[in-house]
């Protein structure tokens, strides 16, 4: 690798084998380093590729005054989430779960704790992330000696939600309350309570989720199926009438309307989810 710029004492740019920019970090490694030399292998610890030109800027402006730590401590929690839970990640992951690690540590050491409003939606909707969040913690205590809390592994998911979703992270916090109030809607509708620990309704969770993120992405689906949405009508009067509901909700709070094909797939799942796991 051949160093491009010199970030820090501890982080370099550089350019590889195959000309694609990486940022470098190493104890030591940008000490004496001047640009057009090899990077020296040997103090390597970490190799960050991001794609994006423009995140990658962003990504080394962040890390000039970060201690190396808090860099590392990010870049292994992030290998962990994508290597061990297999979640597919947007690179902005590193920009925003670095930074905010840093200052998570630094509202610790000042003894502020922020309090999580989310973090009961979250614990509950995103389990997987908010196991992120948890293992996140126990690193940072482990490593860094920081103590932070629950609160904390909740923020934390949340940037991992967001970099799963694609989306912003003020968007992100909307989730939790978005899947929270369309159960609660369903639920109201059809006068009914769920069983939480049944299959159908972790299916009709998981619809839910993925709904909200093709709508973050832009990848609703289309009309393609207009005689099974008009048979869905006719046979399950109330589920797609509950499902309609959902949509005009979705719509008032994203802006986003839901095709009739998307109403019908909601449907279904409405209607498996008032259903026992043996029907």
């Amino acid at each position: 690798m051949i160093i491009d710029k010199v970030i820090n004492n501890n982080i370099i740019s550089a350019f590889d084998s195959e000309g694609r920019e990486v940022v470098v970090m190493g104890r030591g490694l940008g000490f004496g380093a001047k640009p057009g030399g090899k990077v020296a292998a040997a103090k390597a610890e970490k190799i960050f590729r991001i794609q994006s030109h423009t995140l990658a800027e962003k990504f080394k402006d962040l890390l000039a005054g970060m201690p190396l730590e808090h860099v590392a401590v990010s870049g292994d929690i992030i290998a962990y989430a994508k290597e061990k839970l297999n979640l597919e990640l947007n690179q902005s992951i590193y920009v925003t779960l670095t930074d905010h690690i840093d200052f998570a540590i630094t509202r610790y050491r000042q003894g502020i704790k922020p309090q999580n409003a989310l973090l009961w939606e979250i614990k509950r909707f995103y389990s997987t992330e908010y196991q992120i969040g948890q293992y996140a913690l126990q690193m940072i205590r482990e490593r860094l000696q920081v103590e932070l809390t629950d609160d904390e592994a909740g923020f934390i998911a949340l940037h991992f939600v967001n970099a799963e979703y694609g989306t912003d992270i003020r968007d992100a916090a909307k989730f939790p309350n978005l899947v929270g109030d369309i159960l609660d809607i369903a639920q109201g509708e059809l006068g009914i309570r769920f069983d939480e620990n049944s299959l159908h309704y972790e299916r009709f969770v998981t619809h839910i989720k993925f709904l909200i993120q093709r709508i973050y992405r832009k990848e609703l689906l289309t009309d393609q199926d207009q005689d099974m949405a008009e048979m869905m009508k006719r046979k399950y009067r109330k589920e797609y009438s509950c499902s309609s509901r959902i949509a005009a909700y979705i719509e008032q709070e994203t802006g986003n309307h839901l095709s009739e094909e998307e109403v019908m797939y909601l449907a279904i799942h409405i209607r498996r989810v008032t259903m026992t796991d043996d029907e």
